[in-house]
């Protein structure tokens, strides 16, 4: 049949998409043709509707190159609503008759996790392949024949194994039923995901923030929502997914960015790093914040008129205590500490026969003797010269660490040479994170609705705390795989973690089933996984092809030469290639290739002007990527530089071989290994 045949089923679904396109179109058109000039009360309602339009018109664009709708659900005949076209967006005719329905609907769900085993009420779940933005092929799946369940789906394995050109792409057409459980979770608790490389716990992440974006919009407006990635090659790898969805309010940081109260200009050692970290230097910061707060001596005697007050000291002293007894943020102690002595001031009053008022206790507060009193018991204190304080003064910290930390690690984290100021000290990562804790010590930190948590397995205890704080009040998904902790402070368990973020009734999801790493790669670095994290969960890959797999040795002089080989070998294959080497390697290899004559990028840094952000582009699909910001990144063949050096790069022996682990899996279709020296022996038992 001809693609314009009335009949034939794809001219019917390209009909469909064309018709749906342009009922999008029209719902654009209409708010880019609303007058809002005599709608608004005064101009600042006027400018905040206007850019609430100016968002709903980014957010109904045509993305030419991205398929509307990916899926269709048939109900039996007699069922009302008989057939649902599933896409990124919901879709309406001109009279409101939906044409495509938003993933995130409830409707949605079947699209997701129906099966013959479990068909919840759908009959045929229908596929659609495209090939850009055209609409090229279709498949069915009848769910009420039980032998159907038995037969992969070849358009759901092509979209997965699609190559990789550019930033990160959602998976909204092939999310899989366990994915989806946690995806559609509930806004008020907080889930965590334990995945294996290539079981997609990132894009469930942020198709989570979309989903609850759109089950509690008006909640998340108010109270906002956070995406928290390891480092900015990875935020800017995954920034797309979102906008593609229709979310554009999200904001995205690194933790280095949420406690960015200092310049970082200087470096810890490991053990340095691991001590600051610890959880027990929040209890080194309560004390030392408090230290300042001292039992009055004096009484306090405010004038009024002709008459004078007289509060001994005694009873200022139990304010005090009863204040501390408390454990409320200490700025918030030292505000109502005037009012509370203002306010025995005012008893004194009502017992004289007088009848004061709460102006008169607002004015006794603000009293000279009632502030110098305030002043002389409960001083300000500055969280950043407090941190300098503790880290430059060897008695300051030996007070306040005295019976938590040992002499040995209070020499560890103290300054070698005491800074003059805050702007003059060489602040570390580990020490902006101890200012943070000191500043929500004096003053709460605001609570965001919902943060989403990726790499978790990496930060220390300190700075779960600080991602902790800004979700109080809120809920989090937290991501991320034990196996590919690479830092020395890296947790040994998700329960504690969630005990440093203030979540420890949060549920732990696993994802195992892979779906972008090829079966032969994944079982290859899931030989690491008895050394690097035991207990845990092999991967398995649900891709039918074992992918390109090579391991080979070389000659030591003929390593580089190699190297560039493979990556030429690999550029004669579409999608993406990442060579990725051991720190210390990548200026030698930066100069083979560009002798060689390759193009190539850096993760973040280093990028030609013409390719923003360092990512990959039709252009220039090659990057040299140091092992250290491989975590999350993913190309279509990798070409794995010398694995022992990445191993011997790290300062321990299990921390390098967790890189090594993350190394080896991110490659999407094709792994090529090249080893001058002996692999380690954890790969080759």
């Amino acid at each position: 049949m001809s693609a314009h045949d009335p009949h034939d089923p794809l001219a019917l679904e390209r009909s469909h998409l064309a018709s749906s396109r342009a009922a999008l179109r029209a719902m654009r058109a209409d708010v880019e043709a609303l007058d809002i000039k005599d709608v608004a009360a005064n101009w600042v309602n006027a400018q905040v509707l206007g850019r609430q339009i100016e968002e709903r018109i980014t957010a109904l664009a045509d993305l030419a190159d991205t398929p509307l709708f990916f899926g269709r659900l048939d109900y039996a005949a007699h069922e009302a609503g008989t057939r649902f076209y599933i896409g990124r967006r919901h879709v309406h005719d001109a009279d409101g008759d939906p044409m495509v329905i938003d993933w995130r609907a409830p409707v949605s769900q079947p699209f997701y996790r129906a099966s013959a085993k479990e068909p919840m009420g759908v009959r045929r779940r229908r596929r659609f392949g495209y090939t850009g933005g055209e609409l090229t092929a279709y498949e069915d799946e009848d769910l009420t024949d039980p032998a159907s369940g038995e037969r992969a789906s070849a358009l759901l394995q092509a979209e997965i194994e699609r190559p990789r050109v550019g930033p990160m792409r959602d998976i909204v057409a092939t999310i899989q039923p366990e994915q989806d459980e946690i995806v559609r979770a509930g806004i008020g608790g907080t889930v965590c995901v334990q995945g294996a490389p290539g079981t997609g716990k990132t894009a469930v992440g942020l198709h989570r923030v979309a989903y609850l974006l759109y089950a509690h919009r008006e909640r998340l407006a108010r109270t906002g929502t956070l995406v928290i990635g390891p480092n900015a090659s990875f935020l800017r790898y995954i920034e797309q997914v979102l906008p593609a969805l229709g979310e554009l309010n999200v904001a995205q940081a690194t933790v280095d960015d949420l406690v960015a109260h200092v310049e970082v200009r200087g470096t810890d050692s490991a053990e340095a790093a691991r001590i600051k970290g610890d959880a027990r230097m929040a209890e080194v910061l309560r004390r030392a914040v408090r230290s300042g707060v001292t039992m009055p001596v004096e009484p306090v005697v405010v004038v009024r008129g002709s008459r004078r007050w007289r509060i001994p000291a005694y009873e200022l002293e139990e304010i005090v205590r009863e204040l501390l007894a408390r454990d409320i943020r200490y700025g918030a102690a030292r505000e109502a500490l005037p009012q509370r002595i203002a306010h025995t001031v005012l008893v004194r009053m009502e017992e004289a026969g007088e009848a004061p008022d709460d102006r008169v206790q607002d004015a006794v507060a603000r009293t000279p003797a009632v502030k110098a009193a305030v002043r002389a018991v409960w001083p300000a204190v500055d969280p950043v010269k407090l941190v300098l304080r503790l880290l430059s003064d060897a008695e300051f910290l030996a007070e306040h660490a005295e019976g938590v930390l040992s002499d040995r690690e209070q020499e560890t984290i103290r300054w070698a040479k005491p800074a003059r100021g805050p702007k003059s000290a060489k602040w570390s990562a580990a020490d902006a994170v101890l200012v943070d804790e000191a500043m929500d010590l004096v003053a709460r930190t605001p609570s965001l609705g919902h943060v989403v948590l990726d790499e978790a397995q990496d930060l220390s205890p300190m700075q779960y705390r600080a991602v902790g704080r800004r979700c109080t009040t809120g809920s989090a998904t937290v991501l991320g795989d034990i196996a590919q902790g690479t830092t020395p402070w890296a947790t040994p368990g998700w329960r504690e973690a969630l005990a440093h973020l203030g979540k420890p009734d949060a549920a732990v999801e696993e994802l195992t089933q892979g779906f972008r790493v090829p079966r032969e790669v994944i079982a290859y670095a899931s030989r690491l996984l008895p050394s690097i994290a035991p207990g845990l969960a092999e991967a398995t890959s649900v891709r039918e092809s074992a992918g390109d797999f090579a391991v080979r040795p070389v000659a030591g002089p003929e390593l580089t030469a190699a190297v560039v080989a493979a990556c030429r070998d690999a550029l004669e294959r579409e999608g993406s290639t990442g060579l990725i080497a051991a720190d210390a390697r990548i200026p030698a290899l930066a100069a083979a290739l560009a002798e060689a004559g390759l193009a190539h990028l850096a993760p973040g840094v280093g990028a030609p002007p013409a390719v923003a952000g360092g990512e990959t582009s039709a252009g220039a699909r090659l990057t040299l990527v140091p092992a250290s910001l491989a975590k999350g990144l993913e190309y279509d063949y990798v070409v794995l530089d010398e694995p022992a050096a990445i191993v011997a790069g790290e300062p321990d022996g299990r921390t390098g071989l967790r890189r090594l682990y993350v190394a080896l899996t991110r490659a999407v279709s094709g792994l090529t290994i090249l080893h001058a020296e002996p692999l380690p022996r954890e790969l080759t038992d």
